[in-house]
């Protein structure tokens, strides 16, 4: 099944400039395997979701379905078929 991504500018060199791209995730994926298979298309990307302990960055937001998954499962959130991912860099400032 495909997933549905929303890259940032920021991250959008990876893409070869492309703001929405899908991969081929299986039918039990959750977001996790959605950052791999990303990753897997768009080598580098996953770096600029993930920490060094494989947990989405501090200044990252990642939204599956309009739900923010740090207040869902995180890595863990399933990602049916139809699922739309946005990773939303965060905004600082005052």
């Amino acid at each position: 099944m495909s997933v549905a991504v929303r890259v940032p500018t920021i991250l959008r060199t990876y893409t070869k400039g492309e703001a929405d791209v899908s991969v081929d995730v299986a039918d039990d994926a959750v977001l996790a395997d959605v950052v791999e298979a990303l990753d897997a298309a768009y080598p580098g990307i996953k770096a600029r979701i993930l920490d060094d302990t494989g947990e989405i960055r501090r200044f990252v937001n990642v939204y599956v379905n309009d739900d923010d998954v740090r207040f869902a499962s995180g890595l863990k959130t399933p990602t049916p078929s139809g699922t739309k991912v946005a990773v939303i860099p965060a905004v600082a400032g005052g």
